[in-house]
């Protein structure tokens, strides 16, 4: 009997090749790690992250890329060129992908979910920053006292106290800080800004933690307790300076005669004894 379709076999019923079977796409191996390719150009490409070998190099600062995209995207930098323009702000970026994050906060779209507890995120570089969390992943470690983190920022941050590095700078009085946003924090001082404003009374603060003491004045909120003698407060300030009874720490000393004090206001108080300063109302 002769079949009336073709066999799986890609030949005629005659026994000659069949032009209309389509032929198998040749696979290139990774001699590496089993990985098969449909193009020699991909398995080229794939191989390097074996290799390490990085052919394109920067003209302008020599680093090495082992894609050329990748090195024309980075060969921006230099350039100044930011050809990704977003339509609803006119904010210009050097990366496409840059862009698409971008406008995830006009759209609100937080396409990345975390599977664990489900929060999510506009860029996939922040859900896996956070599902480290979730792992318990820290793979930042601190080459001066072991300490890891999660976040490559974190360690940065956390290596100036070592360094003592303070690379963000006040353009009004000087003033140098290891955070940036302790530097922009610190800027309100001097334009007056005040963005924390309280829902109660409508006073306003500099930092977000002053306006939450101040409106635990409203609530009657004392969320930091004593272990020792479980008396509350409303700044976890107090409860350490309160601590220090119980402790019998003095770290406020006098310069003049060595004598500690508890709190930094009594240390004050007692040098007015040596400088002679009295701080009293007069009557008007």
């Amino acid at each position: 009997e002769i079949p009336d379709s073709h066999s799986d076999s890609g030949k005629s019923p005659s026994g000659e090749p069949d032009p209309e079977t389509p032929k198998p796409a040749r696979q290139h191996h990774c001699s590496h790690c089993e990985k098969s390719f449909r193009w020699l150009g991909n398995l080229k490409l794939h191989e390097r992250t074996h290799t390490g070998e990085k052919p394109f190099q920067c003209a302008q600062c020599g680093k090495s890329f082992a894609v050329l995209a990748n090195l024309k995207r980075h060969e921006r930098i230099h350039t100044g060129e930011k050809p990704y323009h977003c339509s609803q702000c006119g904010m210009s970026f050097n990366q496409d992908g840059d862009l698409k994050a971008h406008k995830r906060k006009h759209t609100g779209e937080k396409p990345f979910q975390c599977s664990q507890c489900g929060k999510s995120f506009t860029k996939i570089g922040q859900l896996k920053e956070h599902e480290r969390i979730h792992k318990g992943e820290k793979p930042f470690q601190c080459s001066h006292c072991g300490k890891s983190f999660t976040r490559i920022g974190n360690l940065k941050k956390h290596a100036r106290l070592h360094t003592g590095e303070k690379p963000f700078q006040c353009s009004q009085c000087g003033k140098s800080f290891a955070v940036l946003a302790n530097l922009k924090r610190h800027e309100r001082i001097h334009t007056g800004e005040k963005p924390y404003h309280c829902s109660h009374c409508g006073m306003s603060f500099i930092q977000l933690w002053d306006l939450q003491a101040h409106e635990r004045i409203h609530t009657g909120e004392k969320p930091f307790q004593c272990s020792q003698c479980g008396k509350s407060f409303t700044q976890i300030g107090h409860l350490k300076a309160h601590e220090r009874i119980h402790t019998g720490e003095k770290p406020y000393q006098c310069s003049q005669c060595e004598k500690g004090f508890t709190m930094l206001t009594n240390l004050k108080r007692h040098e007015r004894i040596h400088t002679g300063e009295k701080h009293f109302l007069l009557p008007v």
